[in-house]
């Protein structure tokens, strides 16, 4: 291999990059807008959940009881209804997600020690948010039950009973349950995989369809003389994207890079190396621009979002599924985005993920050069 050749092709490619805004618009601004557009969007926090209320007992007690729905954040009192034909209807419209009803003997049968019923009715299109909004109520009506039996067998000068078992959680790695901790580094890995796939799937194409594949031809340059130098230019703007995303994810998101920084930079250089060589072969084997630029969606942009991890649990998937995954690199380097952003952990754990993303960008380099033909068929 010439390295002359290959510093030549790399410099009529960067001057391609500089001379075309569309391009360089494609590699530096395109990520920094997903990443703000799907960093603010994509939240599994569930926050404010809109109820009404149908208090029909308009007692102390009740208003205790639903100050303690209210008082949270995990809740927001939309309306007070009066009917179930108005409590339908704010679940119908949307106006509500979860609705509440107090039955008029509330406090009777709270004064008697009997069990006072409350009725909540949850919409349930949304389930994941459904379910967790019902664990927040439970655990709501768990507490104003325990208080309400302290206050009787403290009315009635008896010890009251100590809990047989208290649960001491502690939360590592993403100490305030926030989200966007998770979001952020995966997001990172999916857009890089994304974009630059996208970027080099163009490269080769374009040279077929601008018909200047024919003069490089018939140049001396070799096949991989022409991956490489394909590659280095949007290598670096590969490498300026992490940069930038790093950047905004600490100072724009505040999620906290807990682990080795030129750790990070080195497992993100393996991967982008192996997702460029993706979409230079994906630009050999299809030398049309448009027919490159589906091919990259479909097999980056779908694989990373739904298979690697980054949105849904691998291990709650089916089997044939979680076995599929295991050709899908974003699901490693994603694995290394948030070992390193999150746990601060280093080789020592990660290491097999990170032979397995070189193992990748080795097949898919050697891929685009066996594919490589210097013939105009």
């Amino acid at each position: 291999m010439n390295l002359r050749r290959t510093k030549a092709i790399a410099y009529k490619e960067f001057l391609h990059v500089v001379r075309d805004p569309r391009s360089l618009g494609m590699a530096i601004a395109i990520p920094m807008l997903l990443l703000v557009l799907f960093g603010y969007a994509l939240t599994l926090d569930v926050d404010h959940v809109p109820m009404v209320v149908w208090d029909r007992s308009q007692t102390a007690q009740s208003r205790d009881f639903i100050s303690r729905f209210t008082g949270s954040s995990y809740f927001e009192l939309k309306n007070m209804v009066w009917s179930h034909k108005e409590l339908e209807r704010a679940i119908d419209t949307g106006d509500a997600m979860m609705g509440m009803v107090i039955d008029s003997d509330f406090p009777e049968k709270l004064a008697k020690g009997r069990t006072a019923r409350v009725q909540l009715i949850v919409d349930g299109s949304d389930s994941n948010t459904a379910t967790i909004a019902i664990g927040y109520a439970d655990v709501i009506v768990r507490t104003f039950s325990q208080d309400v039996l302290e206050a009787e067998v403290l009315r009635k000068g008896m010890r009251p009973l100590s809990a047989p078992l208290e649960i001491r959680p502690r939360v590592w790695f993403n100490e305030e349950m926030k989200s966007k901790n998770y979001i952020v580094p995966g997001l990172i890995a999916v857009i890089m995989m994304v974009i630059a796939a996208l970027l080099t799937s163009l490269t080769v194409a374009r040279e077929w369809e601008r018909g200047t594949m024919e003069q490089l031809i018939a140049t001396p340059v070799r096949a991989p003389e022409l991956v490489l130098g394909k590659l280095v230019p949007y290598f670096a703007i590969g490498l300026t994207d992490v940069a930038i995303a790093i950047y905004m994810g600490e100072f724009l998101f505040e999620v906290p890079l807990r682990g080795n920084a030129a750790l990070l930079f080195a497992v993100a250089s393996i991967f982008m190396v192996g997702v460029l060589s993706m979409g230079v072969f994906i630009s050999i084997a299809a030398k049309n621009q448009l027919m490159a630029t589906q091919f990259s969606m479909v097999l980056t942009f779908l694989p990373a979002f739904l298979l690697s991890g980054f949105m849904y649990a691998i291990s709650n998937m089916p089997y044939v599924i979680q076995v599929v995954t295991y050709l899908v690199p974003a699901r490693y380097f994603v694995a290394v985005m948030k070992g390193i952003y999150l746990k601060g952990v280093g080789l020592e754990i990660l290491g097999l993920d990170v032979i397995l993303l070189i193992l990748f960008g080795l097949f898919m380099m050697l891929l685009s050069i066996v594919k490589f033909k210097k013939k105009l068929s």
